[in-house]
């Protein structure tokens, strides 16, 4: 257990840029971290987190990736480090979103920033918030001022009163997007639970039979998902471990007790790595259409010796099934898919099996060794497949094809509605839907076919509307282009050289 004066050893840095806080910049504020001690972190970060040719992609703040997860999980509590602003924010996403529960906030001040106080702050609020009868974790995320000002949480104490303690950086200067924070706070839990399942006895997850070999899923899936999973991996004599983000502490032990896991959602990379030092394979991809989940079936075989006469009757009996759904829903369109989830280009191979002709597909996730078989099974399509796509890019590729549906981002389906093009929002709509076996098969077709026909809709609305709403027309009550008042810019400049006389003037009699 730390001691009171724990930070005398690494002492806070100012804040970046003389003040100008999260504000100064990313590159400012990552040379900040590094010299206030945190380039061990960072160069983590970086490594498993690594930035596109243009940085980074246009997202939400990354932090409310960690911040969901740990909102997700029961007797876990989560509290913030950061500016008030960037708080209230993301409070407000996580509540939207469906959370239930508060979120601690240690707020601070250049004085406490400086002087070290801000750690002793986030320390007793740790110790204030440690009650064993509540909670089984507290998490502590540092946002992007705390961070690059060396606020060291890997001073608190690991454990108080049985409760774990986990602290976390997830600057926006360090992780990409929101989706890839929430590998910071899984991988920081999941090695968390291996060291303990090391070190002795851990408690028995809920449910677990003992004979039961299992196959761990990381990723955020549809909930029906894991259930349409499990049915593929019976025939093999296998089932589905608890799923990681986990939803309670003793589903980590749990889901590090598998045969294999799979990095279904392909960006998890310092889960992944946790399940490797446990000795535990991981496979790529997922159970995806016909070809996919032939692949998919065979690589978890492989890892976890199931016999081949076992393998074959399996794919006898499921693949069928799912060739019957999509031949039973068809798509006949021309989709551009892009979005933030990382299962992007898994819908691709979805709508391209069910006969889609799909040109792009953009992510704003890493291209990573999981993603590797369905971007090779794409490309070899013709599809144009965008790692760290930004937005610029998605848009330039929807209006390049003219496709007869957008999926994509909030912005991206604002401008495809705005040229008359058919689109959805990919979270809401697409990742709100089975995508594996039988049920994934036939989930898309209905909403294609619905948005598909809105066609001459939306081409009626444009003739419509015409300018209405852009450029000059985007004030109410105009039916001109609006003039400047005579003098204006004379006024203005005369009362700006008075004002700073004014100041001049009072300075030098003071």
């Amino acid at each position: 257990m730390t001691s009171g004066n724990a930070t005398m050893d690494r002492p806070p840095a100012p804040p970046a840029a003389d003040g100008s806080g999260c504000h100064a910049g990313r590159d400012t504020m990552l040379e900040a971290a590094r010299a206030a001690g945190k380039g061990e972190a960072m160069a983590r970060l970086m490594a498993d987190y690594p930035r596109g040719p243009h940085d980074q992609p246009q997202s939400m703040c990354p932090a409310f990736g960690a911040l969901r997860i740990g909102l997700r999980m029961r007797r876990t509590a989560t509290i913030l480090s950061g500016s008030a602003c960037c708080v209230y924010g993301l409070s407000f996403t996580s509540h939207f979103y469906g959370a239930r529960r508060s979120v601690g906030y240690v707020p601070f001040s250049s004085e406490t920033l400086v002087t070290g106080q801000l750690f002793e702050d986030i320390r007793k609020a740790v110790y204030d918030s440690a009650n064993p009868d509540q909670y089984d974790t507290v998490v502590v995320i540092n946002l992007c001022v705390p961070t690059a000002s060396g606020v060291p949480l890997d001073l608190l104490p690991k454990q108080i009163n049985g409760v774990r303690i986990i602290g976390i950086d997830v600057p926006g200067f360090g992780v990409p997007t929101h989706a890839e924070a929430k590998d910071v706070l899984a991988g920081a839990m999941l090695r968390y639970a291996r060291l303990e399942a090391e070190a002795g006895p851990v408690a028995r997850p809920r449910d677990l039979v003992e004979e039961e070999r299992r196959v761990t899923l990381i990723g955020e899936l549809f909930p029906a998902d894991p259930v349409g999973i499990g049915a593929l991996l019976a025939p093999l004599g296998l089932t589905v471990a608890p799923q990681l983000p986990s939803r309670e502490w003793r589903d980590l032990y749990g889901a590090l007790d598998c045969v294999a896991a799979a990095a279904v959602h392909p960006f998890y990379t310092a889960t992944t790595r946790e399940f490797q030092a446990a000795g535990r394979p991981v496979v790529g991809s997922g159970p995806v259409g016909v070809d996919g989940t032939a692949a998919w079936l065979e690589a978890i075989a492989r890892v976890a010796d199931v016999p081949a006469d076992k393998l074959d009757a399996a794919k006898a009996r499921l693949l069928p099934a799912i060739r019957g759904a999509l031949e039973a829903n068809p798509i006949s369109a021309r989709i551009t898919v892009s979005g933030y989830e990382g299962s992007e280009l898994l819908v691709a191979r979805l709508l391209i099996e069910a006969g889609a002709v799909v040109p792009y597909v953009g992510t704003a996730a890493p291209r990573t060794d999981w993603s590797d078989p369905d971007r090779e099974w794409l490309q070899a399509r013709g599809v144009h497949v965008q790692y760290r796509a930004s937005l610029e890019q998605d848009v330039a590729a929807m209006q390049d094809v003219r496709p007869d549906l957008a999926l994509g981002t909030t912005p991206l389906v604002q401008k495809a509605k705005s040229l008359g093009i058919p689109a959805l929002y990919f979270t809401n709509m697409v990742s709100a839907r089975p995508l594996f076996g039988p049920a994934g098969a036939g989930a898309l077709a209905g909403i294609v076919a619905a948005q598909t026909r809105g066609t001459s809709r939306f081409a009626r609305m444009v003739e419509f509307f015409g300018d209405v709403g852009s450029g000059e027309g985007a004030g109410y009550g105009w039916s001109d282009v609006p003039k400047e008042p005579a003098g204006a810019r004379d006024r203005a400049r005369r009362a700006r050289e008075a004002r700073a006389r004014a100041a001049a003037n009072q300075a030098m009699g003071g």
